[in-house]
């Protein structure tokens, strides 16, 4: 049998599965370029220590690349991996390990391809002598390569009621590419929107936190995976998520029919992924047999 096959075959004993125990362990027994996507929210430095203990800020970035390294290794060269991340602030001043994170993850053969902003629609209110509340996240993506799969058009937005009064009446200029008025050598030509009911979205992702799971402390929203699994990967394809808490990343792969491995160290989190997922193949099983 050759070496392709046979990690065919391996793989597929991982698929729609999740897993508990140490994700560095776990990754290390996958095949490598094995899987099309990657989305994760890790444990933010000295955060959730109830939950999992903590990583101090200084020492982030020394226990986190051995986990990226594995991941480079399993992603597949046409992959993308979403890294949902936070600075942390540490004595009255933002701690530098999520930059420091991304230089050491190029040096690991990363391309650091763009940061997405997740807007916190409903951020939690409070006030502090030195700083507004938080209301945004980091999702950093990360390839292997410059040319990855993208799908755009799964994302799409509706134009919006600005494009009704905007096109409405367009201008001599509004229908020729329009020259920059800097000099730039970029430009733009208003007409090619006339007609149109969509439009691309921004890199910032307008979305509420998760207010209806009581069971995970730091459950992100369904909708933040949901957007980046419809961008990057196509029906069929494997999402991994290797720290998926209470299982929503592979709800939502199931939900969107792609195959999907979970991975989680907290028995009590592993089991209620285990229920939440099982809960979506027995609907689907049950709509096959209407």
């Amino acid at each position: 049998m050759s070496d392709k096959n046979q990690s065919a075959l391996n793989i597929e004993e991982w698929q729609n599965k999740i897993i508990l125990g140490n994700c560095l362990d776990i990754l290390q027994n996958l095949p490598s370029n094995c899987v099309d996507f990657i989305v994760t929210s890790p444990p933010y430095a000295d955060s959730r220590k109830n939950t999992y203990g903590g990583i101090h800020p200084d020492k982030y970035v020394e226990w986190f690349l051995p986990i990226s390294q594995e991941l480079h290794r399993v992603l597949k060269e046409d992959g993308t991996f979403i890294l949902n991340i936070k600075e942390k602030v540490l004595n009255g001043e933002r701690h530098t390990y999520v930059l420091e994170l991304i230089l050491e993850m190029k040096k690991q053969g990363w391309l650091w391809t763009e940061e997405f902003i997740w807007h916190k629609k409903n951020c939690f209110p409070g006030k502090w002598s030195n700083r507004f509340r938080d209301a945004w996240e980091r999702c950093l993506q990360f390839n292997k390569q410059k040319k990855f799969n993208m799908y755009q058009e799964a994302v799409m937005v509706p134009m919006g009621e600005w494009a009704k009064s905007r096109l409405k009446n367009l201008s001599e200029t509004d229908k020729k590419r329009d020259a920059s008025k800097v000099g730039s050598p970029f430009g733009k030509n208003i007409s090619n929107w006339v007609g149109r009911e969509m439009a691309y979205p921004t890199n910032v992702v307008h979305l509420a936190t998760e207010c209806n799971n009581k069971n995970h402390s730091a459950a992100f929203p369904k909708e933040l995976p949901l957007w980046f699994i419809k961008l990057f990967t196509k029906e069929g394809d494997l999402v991994l998520d290797p720290f998926v808490g209470s299982g929503t990343t592979c709800v939502v792969a199931a939900e969107l029919d792609r195959e999907y491995i979970g991975i989680e160290i907290k028995a009590d989190y592993y089991e209620l992924a285990l229920s939440q997922v099982n809960a979506i193949n027995h609907k689907a099983t049950q709509m096959k047999l209407l």
